[in-house]
C-alpha cells in the first residue's frame, strides 16, 4: 500500500464487511425527510455517532471495536430535502438522479422482479413525495468473544449481539422522537407471513446452531472483495483481490474505483458533485433486496445433478465458480479428485494459508471455461485478466499483446468494473418445498460510477453474454431467466478442448433470484456530513 487514506473522514460501510468483523446480525431503517432544518438537526446527531474506518485492535493508533456501528446514506430526492443547492446537485450521476426503480430496463427487473412486486416501502405511491425513501441508516451489532466453551458460549454471544441492535434501534428511534416530525421512519418491508416491518434486519446463516458464511442456497459468501489502495487491514489480502500486473504479481486497485475525490484506474478523478469537499471520500452505494427461489434451485439442481457426469455437488460448484461448502475455487479444484485434495491442504492451513488459498487465483489456465465455466456467477462477476484482447489458451503473465497498447495491466477492461460487496442474508427458509417465504440477500455495492461499474456488470455481464463469447446466455445464478418457453435461457458448460468430452448444456434454467426493491444512495464522508447538516454546502 503506497497511498494513506484519511479512515477518520471515511465511514465504516465502504471499508468494511462488518460481517467479516464479528457483526453477525444488522438492521436497515429507511427515513422520509418532512423538514428540512428539523432533518439537519437529525443528521447532525447522527453524524456524532457515526462509525469510521479508522483502524479496529490493540495498537497505540487503534480503537476497540464499538458494540454497535452506524452509517447513514441518503437518496438523491434526500440531498434535496436537505437544502443541497442546485450547483451541487447537478453534479451527481444521472443513474443516481433518476434512481433504481426508473433503471429497470437496464437493470434486467422485469417479470417477478419488475418494481410492481416489490416490498411497499418501495413501491408506494409517490405522486405527493409523502413517503419517499430519503435516508438509509444502517446498524450493525457485535457479537462478542464467548466467555464459555462451546455452543453455550456462541448462544450467549448471539443473545448479546440481539441486545446490542435492540439498544441501537432504541437511540435511533429516540433521535428520530427528537425530531417532532422533522424525520419519518419509513415501513413497508416485507417479513414473516407477509407482515409489514419498519425495519430490514438480516443476519448470518446458522447451521446446528451454529454461524456460517454461507447464503441460503448453500454456498460460502463474502470471499473475494476487491483491494485497493490505502485500506491498512487489507494490506495482507491483495493477492487474487486486487489487479493482476504484468510480471504476475498483484498490487491494489486504485482507490478511485471506489471512493470519489481519488485518482481511478484511468489516472483521472471519476465525475462528482462540487464542491470537492462534498464528493472527497465518498461513494455511490447500490442497495439490492434479492430473494431467493431456494425450491427451483434445489428442484433444478438434482434434476440436472442425475445427468451431469460429476454429480450434483460439481454442478452446483459450476453454477457460482465455487464449491459450495468451503469455497474452494473451481480453478483450483475442478474435479472432485482434486477437491480432495484441496479439502486436505485447507484443513491444516493457518487462516492467512486459507484466505490465500480461496482468492489467489487467475483464469490463465482456463481460457477454455472447462473449469469455471463462462456463465458461472464467479467469472461473470470478476472475470480477472481473461477478457483481454489478444489472450489465447495457454498464454502465460506478461505475454499479453494489449499491455504494449492501450491497457498497462492483463486485467485492465475488468479493473473498472470491481465492486465493494456489504450486506448480509435475511430470514430463514423454512420450507425448502417452497419458494414463498421471507428468505434472501440484502447487497449493497459500493462504487464511484454506478453506471461504468455496477449497471454495466448487471446489463452487460449478468444478464448478457457476448463478451463471454457466450451470445445471448445470462448468468446462472443472477440472470433474469424467463418462465417463457419462447425465451428459456440456457449455459454452455465447457470441457477441456483436448478430452473427448462433450459440453453441458443446461436449458430452461429457472429464475432463481427476484428483486424486491432497491434504491441508489450517496454515503458521503464525515467531512461532508457535517456540511450537510450545518447547510453549508458552497459549491462556489
Amino acid at each position: 500500500m503506497t497511498k494513506e487514506l484519511d479512515l477518520l473522514d471515511i465511514q465504516g460501510h465502504v471499508l468494511r464487511a462488518y460481517g467479516r468483523f464479528g457483526y453477525p446480525k444488522a438492521r436497515y431503517i429507511f427515513l422520509t425527510i418532512h423538514h428540512g432544518e428539523r432533518a439537519r438537526e437529525f443528521i447532525a446527531a447522527v453524524t456524532s455517532k457515526v462509525t469510521t474506518a479508522v483502524s479496529w485492535g490493540n495498537g497505540p493508533d487503534d480503537l476497540p471495536p464499538p458494540a454497535w456501528t452506524v452509517n447513514i446514506a441518503f437518496t438523491y430526492q434526500g440531498l434535496k430535502e436537505l437544502g443541497l443547492p442546485r450547483a451541487s446537485l447537478i453534479g451527481f450521476s444521472p443513474e443516481f438522479v433518476e434512481g433504481m426503480k426508473h433503471r429497470k430496463d437496464i437493470l434486467g427487473d422485469d417479470g417477478p422482479s419488475a418494481p410492481e412486486n416489490w416490498d411497499p416501502i418501495w413501491r408506494e405511491n409517490r405522486e405527493t413525495r409523502e413517503k419517499d425513501v430519503h435516508i438509509f441508516i444502517a446498524l450493525n451489532a457485535a457479537a462478542p468473544p464467548p466467555t464459555e466453551t462451546g455452543l453455550v458460549g456462541i448462544q450467549k454471544s448471539l443473545v448479546q449481539c440481539d441486545a446490542f441492535l435492540e439498544q441501537a434501534h432504541a437511540w435511533l428511534r429516540d433521535e428520530v422522537t427528537k425530531s417532532h416530525g422533522g424525520i419519518v421512519i419509513l415501513g413497508g418491508h416485507r417479513g414473516d407471513d407477509g407482515v409489514l416491518l419498519d425495519y430490514q434486519d438480516v443476519k448470518v446463516v446458522m447451521e446446528n446452531g451454529l454461524p456460517t458464511a454461507k447464503e441460503h442456497f448453500g454456498y460460502t459468501d463474502g470471499i473475494g472483495d476487491p483491494v485497493f489502495d490505502g485500506v491498512p487491514y487489507d494490506e495482507a489480502r491483495v493477492r487474487g483481490r486486487g489487479k493482476q500486473m504484468a510480471d504476475g504479481s498483484w498490487a491494489p486497485l486504485a482507490t478511485g474505483e471506489f471512493l470519489l475525490g481519488h485518482i481511478d484506474e484511468a489516472h483521472e478523478y471519476p465525475p462528482a458533485p462540487r464542491p470537492i469537499l462534498l464528493a472527497r471520500n465518498g461513494t455511490y452505494m447500490v442497495y439490492r433486496k434479492l430473494h431467493e427461489n431456494v425450491a427451483s434451485f434445489d428442484n433444478y439442481l438434482k434434476l440436472e445433478g442425475k445427468k451431469y457426469p460429476g454429480g450434483e455437488e460439481l454442478l452446483a460448484a459450476k453454477f457460482v465458480g465455487r464449491w459450495r461448502d468451503n469455497g474452494a475455487p473451481l480453478v483450483r479444484a475442478p474435479d472432485l479428485a482434486s477437491k480432495q485434495q484441496f479439502d486436505q491442504q485447507f484443513a491444516v492451513a493457518t487462516p492467512e494459508e486459507q484466505d490465500r488459498m480461496l482468492s489467489d487465483f487467475t483464469y490463465d489456465d482456463d481460457m477454455s471455461g472447462a473449469k469455471c465455466p463462462f456463465s458461472a456467477h464467479l467469472r461473470r462477476i470478476n472475470p480477472r485478466a481473461s477478457l483481454q484482447m489478444g489472450r489465447e489458451p495457454g498464454d502465460l503473465p506478461g505475454s499479453l499483446k494489449t499491455i504494449k497498447g492501450a491497457f498497462d495491466t492483463p486485467g485492465a477492461l475488468s479493473n473498472r468494473r470491481r465492486i465493494l460487496r456489504r450486506g448480509l442474508p435475511y430470514g430463514d427458509v423454512k420450507d425448502r418445498t417452497k419458494d414463498n417465504g421471507n428468505h434472501g440477500i440484502i447487497i449493497m455495492m459500493l462504487n464511484a460510477d454506478i453506471n461504468r461499474q455496477f449497471e454495466f456488470v448487471q446489463q452487460q455481464w449478468i444478464n448478457y453474454g457476448n463478451d463471454f463469447k457466450a451470445g445471448n446466455d445470462k448468468e446462472i445464478m443472477l440472470g433474469n431467466h424467463s418462465a417463457d418457453p419462447r425465451f428459456a435461457s440456457k449455459a454452455v458448460l465447457q470441457v477441456d478442448t483436448a478430452s473427448e468430452d462433450v459440453p453441458y448444456i443446461l436449458s430452461k434454467i429457472p429464475r432463481f433470484v427476484e428483486t424486491r426493491g432497491g434504491e441508489y444512495f450517496f454515503m458521503p464522508s464525515l467531512t461532508a456530513l457535517r456540511m450537510i447538516a450545518r447547510g453549508v454546502v458552497d459549491p462556489t
